[in-house]
């Protein structure tokens, strides 16, 4: 399995946006959900119409079955409304294009992340990119690793840092001074 990495750079994940959004607007709410929420891909594949509507989105995690609630940021959710009104009832967010009511599944939208990285020239990047970039940025804004620990579910706050690559910034930069 490939190591991936959050999207550090915000003019790459505006790129990423801007490339997603020309293409697809399904695939632009992927890569927005993603990055807004902190879901995993298993969890946002799982939205329906109804869970957009709201202020919160109710979810029993897949990977942890444990019932979770996140709040949709303000910034995205007129956006992520007005996406949902076009939608049937009980629609898949992310809806396969294959027939019936089906979401697409991980590898297709492994394939759909994995185009647009190539198109805006970023590498180690995979689904889970997108809860990593989240956790980085709210990490950058908040500099609060607990609440994002919580929020991950992970057991200690290095395991935090280092899911979401503060650890590896912080050898790049002494690497980057160190000389003998």
């Amino acid at each position: 399995m490939n190591y991936v990495q959050p999207i550090r750079d915000l003019d790459k994940v505006n790129e990423m946006k801007s490339y997603l959004k020309s293409k697809s607007e399904r695939n632009y709410i992927l890569f927005l959900l993603g990055i807004s929420t902190g879901l995993r891909i298993s969890d946002i594949l799982q939205l329906r119409k109804e869970d957009l509507l709201n202020t919160h989105v109710n979810i029993k995690e897949m990977k942890t079955r444990k019932q979770k609630r996140i709040r949709i940021p303000p910034y995205i959710r007129k956006e992520l409304i007005e996406y949902a009104r076009r939608l049937k009832d009980r629609e898949y967010v992310i809806k396969s294009r294959q027939g019936g009511n089906r979401a697409i599944d991980r590898s297709v939208a492994y394939r759909i992340l994995r185009e647009a990285a190539e198109q805006v020239n970023l590498s180690e990047i995979g689904t889970h990119t997108l809860r990593k970039t989240f956790g980085y940025h709210f990490y950058q804004q908040t500099k609060d690793v607990a609440m994002l620990q919580e929020m991950f579910n992970h057991s200690s706050p290095q395991i935090t840092l280092r899911y979401i690559g503060i650890n590896q910034d912080s050898m790049d930069k002494a690497m980057l001074k160190f000389k003998i």
